[in-house]
């Protein structure tokens, strides 16, 4: 059952507290013989409850009397009082997290590699979703097969989810598709991406003859697909690659291709123009 202590009083103070609401107005001499708190700590404690608006003081009388104020006002004073440390403790928490996160970003990136693999497609689809998330300038992405990066059902949209909240942080993504990715997805997945190719950040595009399916993260990172030996047109696990010269090498064969595929907005949007 909840108690006062769960509220944030003190022993001391919810046991002074709940004398007075029993005993009245009454003098502190006499409240520290009723709820047990030593005499030298009795005037600290009342000061406590009436700084906290729980109780107040009758000033002209000698000696000094003290009453409860009703708990209902007394709880909701105290809940107002929360509120202000939580939010002035929240407001110092983002202020000192700010000022981490541009003390660490003032370092240059190390330029050594540094990668992460993920076996099979629920964990790789946590591992590009996770490296998605960290996105801030943009996101560039090739997709040659279907079942290498769109999985039917859940997996594809928890990665449509992905690359939904990068656009809405001010990412701009770029994506590059072969025409049988289109035509092999599924309705539910092709109709998400309509609607995304509405936003002002997002473009994609097809061409034909395609290989290999990635995601460039901030041209810093590329998330590649490990095919599978025994069926090279399924995924068997996801690589996570930070590795800036082989990223630029991947930008300068994207580019050339980018410049040459066609806009899919009209295709999808002839298709599924409930999405527009």
């Amino acid at each position: 059952m909840a108690t006062l202590r769960d509220l944030g009083l003190s022993e001391y103070e919810a046991r002074v507290y709940r004398a007075l609401l029993t005993a009245g107005p009454t003098t502190a001499k006499e409240l520290s013989n009723r709820s047990d708190v030593p005499k030298g700590r009795i005037y600290d404690v009342l000061d406590a409850l009436e700084s906290s608006e729980m109780v107040r003081s009758q000033e002209s009388t000698r000696p000094k009397r003290y009453a409860a104020i009703e708990p209902e006002a007394a709880l909701s004073r105290l809940l107002e009082e929360k509120r202000r440390q939580v939010t002035a403790e929240l407001e110092q928490f983002e202020d000192t997290i700010d000022d981490v996160v541009d003390r660490l970003e003032a370092r240059e990136p190390p330029d050594g590699e540094f990668y992460t693999v993920a076996i099979g497609p629920e964990e790789s689809v946590e591992l590009l979703t996770d490296r998605i998330s960290t996105a801030t300038e943009r996101v560039d992405y090739v997709v040659a097969d279907v079942s290498a990066q769109f999985d039917i059902g859940e997996l594809g949209a928890r990665v449509a989810d992905a690359i939904e909240a990068a656009l809405e942080r001010g990412v701009m993504v770029s994506a590059l598709a072969s025409p049988d990715t289109v035509d092999a997805a599924p309705d539910a997945l092709n109709q998400r991406v309509a609607s995304l190719l509405d936003h002002p950040n997002y473009e994609a595009r097809l061409l034909e003859g395609l290989t290999g399916s990635f995601y460039v993260i901030d041209e810093t990172e590329v998330c590649m697909n490990v095919p599978n030996p025994l069926d090279p047109r399924e995924p068997m696990a996801l690589i996570a690659l930070r590795s800036p010269p082989f990223v630029r090498s991947l930008r300068e064969e994207f580019e050339p291709r980018w410049g040459r595929g066609e806009p899919l907005q009209p295709i999808l949007w002839d298709r599924y123009p409930d999405a527009e």
